[in-house]
């Protein structure tokens, strides 16, 4: 087609620069620090400028790589679109048909005739500087055509030549691993069938050594919550790209003619420093219509406080402890349904036990809204244990390949919710209890990966299906239940991203409620998400997943940058632990309003057995910070550590945040005899000094500007 002018989108200091001039698919010039508003004489500059130089055995024609990077233009990487019609049209050359822009959103046709194929690609540049892109690819041939994967890919500049991203496990979720970005590409494939704990929730590529507060950085995230691919990849030439999309599983992507497959959002994030990275996620997400707009209450779920044990008495007396000490809404863990007395049985069948329960759930539900809180209701829609009435019933229904079963994990298996009977028996369960009970929150769990993830009914794989139908579902019962929340669980925090947040309310950040090993994942996991969307809670003085005894207020002062839990047997706590918890729930309400709308920061440099991190109020008056004795130290005192992210110009009161409950080990410092008044420069270059602590504490520093 004819020239079309290169496009220049601006937003919170990033600039994205496209070139939309054809023929083949849109390329990226400049996707970084905002270049101010270029003339056209520049703009076609950079397009002069954009590509890789060959070095005399490369192609005759320089060609910058496409958003969706083509065999057919000479790139040699990670192809962006694999696909075939039964071995032909193995290789796409698209060519635009049309381009169009609504403020900082860009509409791009394109197609390849001889292949038989339309692409349109959308692209935004969002108002907090996130760049989103996705694809929907339709076959326009009168065979069918099967995709095999379709990515999505952004440039990032020579300079970046270290990768970090996140890996984990089941309640030791998010951990940080780097590696130098050479040549070749690195790949994080999840086939688990859900986000996974193991899943880099953002993949970075940024100049050597960068960290939260320093070097420049570009980060990826795939917005999928079933099989997906996140990747980056240098060629030969120095070019190198980062991208994402779906993994599909053999036969997914199988399009009949007229049919289209859609990728999921993938977006991109650049910023200096981690925190700004992270901080056009958090202002993306919070800008959002669906956003929580309400306070989010405090929790007492039920789950480490009776684990199976429901007895009614004791879940009132449990209730009568959550609402002394200011708890605010009470959530019915596992085992209230149909056969339900250990893990073993039960998953599918959702009807109230009539045993347990011979009034249905209404004395409690009654008893926990008497006492002035919301109720939840713990739910794993998606699964199926063998023995259930269900499973015997319906055992086609069983996510499988072939003949066979899978292999169990925890005694269940996937319910097939890409069978429309299937989908439609959990939504009328789902709905039916809904409309019985006041029920304001589902705690919506997903406790095993998927293997062999199948459709028995038509032989073929059903991840794809599966992931799209919990998304209906979801969207269906909050259509018909206005107001009602849900949190994504999935063993913890292994369904993290954000397709599912775009129709849950928080995340349950990890099974662990171990406080040393919650300060790593919710510092990670906040790499994305803000802190009122993560569920942390204070679990019981032992933590059941690693051993640990600790503090109750290093348990909740860590428990207090989130969406803040309590997932303990207060009931038979002491007076004066029940007392000391009830000081902490009061001051995290106090805290909230800042907590839940302030920029997280968090402190590079400094001691390895200390973590420093802080919310600062998006105005810069005040902000809280977090002092964390992870370990002994090796020195008697740990130091000055330095508070990021104020205002370099104005002066500020430091000071230590009285707390509930006995003073943990400190020695004297200035703090403790009034305060610390410094400007923001001084505060984020030398910091303050402070004192002893034992391992497995924390101080809350109270910041306030005073000038």
């Amino acid at each position: 087609m004819s020239n079309i002018e290169i496009l220049q989108l601006r937003a919170a200091a990033v600039s994205l620069v496209l070139d939309c001039s054809g023929p083949g698919l849109p390329s990226v010039l400049h996707w970084g620090t905002d270049l101010g508003e270029l003339t056209e004489s520049a703009l076609l500059e950079l397009r002069r400028g954009a590509g890789a130089v060959q070095d005399g055995n490369g192609l005759d024609e320089n060609r910058p790589i496409a958003i969706v990077p083509e065999y057919s233009a000479g790139w040699f990487g990670i192809p962006g679109l694999s696909g075939h019609r039964d071995g032909h049209d193995f290789s796409a050359s698209f060519r635009l048909t049309s381009v169009a822009q609504t403020g900082n959103t860009v509409q791009v046709d394109a197609a390849d005739t001889e292949a038989g194929l339309d692409l349109k690609l959308t692209i935004e540049l969002t108002d907090s500087g996130l760049v989103r892109a996705k694809a929907d690819l339709t076959n326009a041939a009168a065979t069918p055509y099967t995709v095999d994967g379709l990515l999505l890919a952004l440039p990032v500049p020579t300079e970046a030549t270290e990768l970090l991203d996140l890996t984990g496990r089941h309640i030791g979720e998010r951990h940080p691993q780097r590696h130098a970005f050479t040549q070749g590409a690195h790949i994080r494939d999840n086939r688990r069938g859900r986000t996974g704990a193991d899943a880099t929730l953002l993949l970075f590529a940024g100049t050597p050594g960068f960290g939260f507060r320093d070097g420049e950085i570009w980060a990826v995230h795939t917005a999928w919550s079933g099989n997906h691919r996140s990747y980056a990849e240098r060629g030969m030439s120095g070019y190198a790209v980062i991208g994402g999309g779906e993994l599909l599983l053999p036969g997914e992507g199988r399009l009949q003619p007229q049919g289209t497959y859609s990728t999921p959002w993938i977006y991109g994030s650049y910023g200096v420093g981690l925190d700004q990275v992270s901080h056009r996620f958090h202002d993306y997400l919070r800008a959002r219509a669906n956003h929580p707009k309400t306070e989010r209450p405090v929790v007492l779920n039920t789950w480490e406080a009776v684990y199976f044990d429901l007895d009614l008495d004791k879940l009132k007396a449990l209730a009568d402890a959550a609402a002394e000490v200011g708890a605010e809404r009470f959530v019915l863990d596992d085992g209230w349904f149909r056969g339900r007395r250990d893990d073993h049985a039960g998953l599918g069948d959702w009807y109230v036990d009539e045993g347990i329960w011979p009034k249905g759930l209404h004395p409690l539900v009654d008893h926990v809204k008497g006492l002035g809180l919301q109720f939840g209701l713990w739910v794993e829609p998606e699964m199926v244990n063998p023995d259930s009435d269900l499973a015997r019933e319906h055992p086609d229904w069983i996510l499988a390949a072939g003949d066979r079963l899978p292999p169990t994990a925890r005694h269940q298996h996937g319910l097939n919710l890409g069978i429309p009977a299937a989908y439609d028996y959990i939504l009328e369960r789902l709905d039916s209890i809904l409309s019985e009970y006041d029920i304001a929150y589902l705690k919506w769990d997903h406790n095993r990966d998927f293997v062999d993830g199948g459709n028995q009914l038509t032989g073929t794989a059903g991840i794809h299906e599966q992931t799209l139908a919990v998304y209906r579902l979801i969207d269906e019962l909050k259509r018909r239940h206005p107001g009602l929340e849900i949190e994504s669980c999935s063993s913890g925090g292994a369904r993290v991203d954000l397709a599912i947040l775009e129709r849950t309310d928080r995340i349950w950040g990890s099974d662990s409620n171990d406080a040393l090993e919650r300060q790593t994942i919710q510092r990670y996991t906040q790499l994305l998400l803000p802190p009122e969307l993560i569920g942390c809670h204070v679990g019981p003085p032992r933590a059941h997943t690693t051993g640990r005894t600790q503090t109750l207020s290093f348990r909740a002062a860590t428990a207090l940058f989130g969406h803040f839990g309590i997932e303990w047997d207060i009931a038979s706590a002491s007076p004066e632990e029940r007392e000391e918890l009830k000081g902490w729930v009061a001051l995290h309400k106090k805290l909230r309003p800042l907590l839940h709308t302030g920029r997280v920061v968090r402190a590079d440099r400094g001691p390895e057995d200390v973590l420093v991190h802080g919310v600062v109020a998006q105005d810069g008056a005040r902000g809280l910070f977090s002092v964390v004795q992870v370990k002994q130290s090796v020195t008697s005192a740990v130091g000055r550590v330095r508070l990021p992210g104020l205002d370099p110009q104005r002066t500020y009161r430091v000071s230590k945040l009285a707390t509930p409950g006995p003073e943990s080990r400190s020695t004297a410092w200035s703090v403790d005899r009034g305060s610390v008044e410094l400007n923001g420069a001084a505060l984020a270059s030398v910091g303050v000094l402070m004192p002893v602590q034992w391992p497995e504490s924390a101080i809350l520093l109270e910041v306030t500007a005073i000038g």
